[in-house]
């Protein structure tokens, strides 16, 4: 087998990663941890920027969204901009702005579904809430904190199979209305204050605060795990698509890759899991004006910014369906890919991905330079395909671009499954992408 030590180090910093991040707001702030050991300056939208040439920056947006770049030796009219992008976000249940209802002694929260979760995997798990709070301070101004309750506090539990007794023929279905208010307290008598609100204002640093509004995100309290005969696989929340955020800000973080001609640039996005149509998500402006703002910094002409978009690229990195051999029906048979033998190339001639027959070659001859195993994925033609961020950035852009990603099992379930062996595999992959000093296309 090949080396299960060196794939294990890689999957279990990436189970960390996940861990650490249970919502897109804690995944930028991961990631800003991380950026910090490798001095990257925090730039701010409001303000003007001064760029040199091989600093290294970043700049958020909507608290969710991150950009990080590495501002090349040289001009980006000559190089072009070398982009990964990914997606922060990944289905879950969302806290309602009315949170709790009672109902026979039992305090149950209210949540709305965020993208394309299965919702029976979040039944009979140790839940729990993580994400950001506004509030208003003793004195009146307004404020946000992070919030991370790494207990179990929530349950969605099954109905006893005496009281549904077709759920193995029909399957487990809740009705999105009425059967996913998560169980919360037992409550004997009726509280001055809701108990959700005070666990709330006991995470944020001001006890006389006055909460106001939240954006929580319900998580599983199970860490990561290996699994497998020879723990070959891995299991966490999230795995779609942090996954592909670790693997390309690891690949990042290289200081042979740092030291660089060309811009090198890692670009996050939230909102990805519902359509991407948001101020942070993949169909705003952020990218566009961060690129705008990068390419003035060394402007000769007006043309530059056209002329460095002309010379750029764009790796998609988001998950991909590995085949499960109990369900052989829903894959086109010859166009599986499997767990642990190598990253995914994704095709559609409909543009739910960016590939093409150009950037398919392109990504292929990284691969080899890298040593790296690659696949072909299609999806079966009557089955709709899903989408990323890969098509819309393109598009805004007008840059080449190809849609990649590792195999995984249960993708959108509460708790997802991929291959050690893979994960590492795409970082190399994604490196040698970064490394060559050569324009992008």
């Amino acid at each position: 087998m090949k080396n299960l030590s060196l794939a294990h180090q890689s999957a279990q910093d990436l189970l960390d990663f996940i861990d650490a991040s249970p919502s897109a707001w804690h995944v930028v702030k991961t990631l800003e941890t991380q950026l910090a050991a490798f001095q990257f300056q925090r730039l701010y939208e409001t303000e003007t920027w001064q760029l040199e040439n091989g600093g290294r920056y970043y700049v958020v947006r909507g608290d969710s969204s991150i950009i990080v770049f590495v501002h090349g030796e040289k001009s980006v009219a000559e190089t072009g901009f070398k982009i990964i992008g990914a997606h922060t976000d990944s289905p879950s249940l969302r806290i309602k702005p009315n949170p709790t209802t009672t109902t026979a002694n039992l305090e149950r929260l209210n949540v709305e579904i965020y993208g394309g979760a299965i919702i029976a995997t979040f039944a009979d798990r140790e839940l729990s809430l993580a994400g950001r709070v506004n509030y208003q301070t003793e004195n009146g101004e307004l404020a946000q904190s992070l919030v991370h309750f790494p207990q179990p506090l929530l349950r969605l539990p099954n109905l006893a199979i005496h009281l549904n007794r077709n759920v193995n023929e029909d399957g487990l279905k809740f009705h999105k209305q009425n059967e996913l208010g998560l169980l919360f307290a037992n409550v004997a008598e009726q509280l001055p204050v809701s108990q959700f609100l005070t666990l709330l204002t006991s995470q944020l640093p001001d006890d006389t605060a006055r909460i106001l509004a939240w954006d929580l995100n319900v998580f599983d309290t199970q860490k990561g795990n290996f699994w497998g005969a020879n723990q070959e696989f891995f299991a966490n929340g999230q795995i779609d698509n942090l996954a592909s955020c670790h693997a390309a800000i690891n690949a990042l973080l290289d200081e042979r890759i740092l030291k660089n001609d060309s811009t090198l640039i890692c670009a996050f996005f939230d909102h990805e899991e519902v359509g991407s149509e948001s101020h942070c998500g993949a169909s705003g402006s952020f990218l566009t004006d961060t690129l705008q703002r990068m390419s003035d910094a060394t402007s000769q002409s007006s043309q530059d910014f056209a002329r460095a978009l002309a010379r750029s690229f764009l790796i998609s990195a988001d998950m991909a369906h590995a085949y499960h051999p109990n369900f052989p029906q829903v894959y086109d048979a010859a166009h599986t890919v499997h767990v642990n033998q190598g990253v995914v190339i994704k095709v559609n001639v409909n543009q739910r991905y960016t590939s093409d027959g150009v950037s398919e070659a392109m990504f292929m001859r990284w691969c080899e330079r890298a040593n790296v195993p690659h696949q072909m994925y299609s999806h079966r033609n009557e089955l709709s395909c899903g989408s990323t961020i890969g098509a819309t950035v393109s598009a805004k852009l007008g840059i080449r671009g190809v849609d990649v990603g590792n195999p995984m099992w249960a993708m959108h379930s509460c708790r997802e499954s991929a291959g050690v062996f893979d994960h590492g595999a795409m970082i190399a992959v994604m490196k040698q992408f970064l490394i060559n000093n050569a324009p992008a296309s």
